[in-house]
């Protein structure tokens, strides 16, 4: 009997963070080689169910990295990456496509409908996401580098995905987009997820991920940072405390925050429900993302 009256009391008191989310709109990014464990994908999917049935609206954004590198590899390409960002060629494009809307997002619809029972709706980022082609400095001598067909979001077509929402589904969206012309282009997920972020207006955005958070020292956990100002993230970047796949993560995190975004968190979804202890507990557990 007590362990039940202690269920009862985490459901009362989680009462006053549904109530005061309910309605709200949340973004969850989800993505590293945490994706490969499928115990943590279907805990952070049953998270997300519990978060649309408890009246929040989520969207999930997606990423696919190490399923598109070995997907590549079977065709003699070697993935690249500069800065952070994958080198994208015309076979590259493709294969990226195939993998994410075939592969990965068809996956977790799946689990979300049929296991959690939750309303889901795949989202092909080229619908909803218009982009223009980018290149990235050299960190030495600032000269633009080629990134071939990757490109940045500038429009997201908020009417589809809040009507998507409006119908109590969950938006999984691949992080593709489309030109002017229709040309597909490979989006880093993480600039996906901050840019819809900011357009759709959401309360939160959340990054789950393989790692901690933000650390000092990448091979020290305990060296977490827990709170980062968005104006600390370029001196951060000169000093090389920060640098690769989590570079582009922090600025496109500082851009939403400017841009109207809630909060910016970054926490490792290995943790069990690591999404609820966030949304639904003052106690923080990653790297917030903050403006001074």
């Amino acid at each position: 009997m007590q362990q039940l009256i202690a269920k009862a009391d985490v459901l009362v008191e989680a009462l006053p963070y549904i109530q005061k989310f309910q309605g709200q709109s949340i973004l969850v990014k989800f993505g590293g080689s945490a994706m490969e464990e499928p115990a943590v994908v279907q805990g952070a999917l049953r998270d997300l169910a519990f978060l649309a049935a408890a009246g929040l609206q989520p969207l999930l954004v997606h990423g696919g990295g190490k399923a598109i590198s070995a997907e590549l590899k079977k065709y003699g390409i070697e993935p690249l990456f500069i800065n952070g960002l994958r080198y994208t060629c015309e076979k590259t494009i493709k294969v990226v496509d195939q993998v994410l809307h075939e592969k990965i997002n068809r996956e977790l619809l799946r689990f979300l409908q049929q296991d959690c029972g939750a309303e889901a709706a795949a989202v092909s980022g080229k619908n909803v996401l218009r982009c223009e082609r980018i290149s990235t400095p050299d960190l030495e001598t600032g000269q633009p580098l080629d990134l071939g067909y990757v490109g940045r979001v500038v429009n997201v077509d908020t009417e589809q995905l809040g009507w998507i929402l409006k119908r109590r589904q969950i938006p999984v969206i691949t992080p593709l987009a489309c030109d002017m012309n229709g040309q597909a282009y490979n989006i880093n997920a993480d600039m996906a997820a901050c840019v819809i972020a900011a357009q759709m207006k959401v309360c939160k955005l959340v990054f789950l991920s393989d790692v901690p958070g933000v650390l000092q020292d990448p091979e020290d956990p305990s060296s977490l940072i827990s709170s980062i100002y968005c104006e600390e993230i370029p001196e951060m970047a000169r000093r090389g405390s920060i640098s690769g796949g989590m570079l582009p993560k922090l600025e496109s995190a500082a851009q939403a925050i400017a841009e109207g975004v809630g909060k910016v968190h970054l926490i490792d979804g290995r943790l069990k429900h690591a999404l609820l202890l966030e949304i639904f507990t003052d106690q923080g557990i990653g790297t917030q993302i903050l403006k001074k």
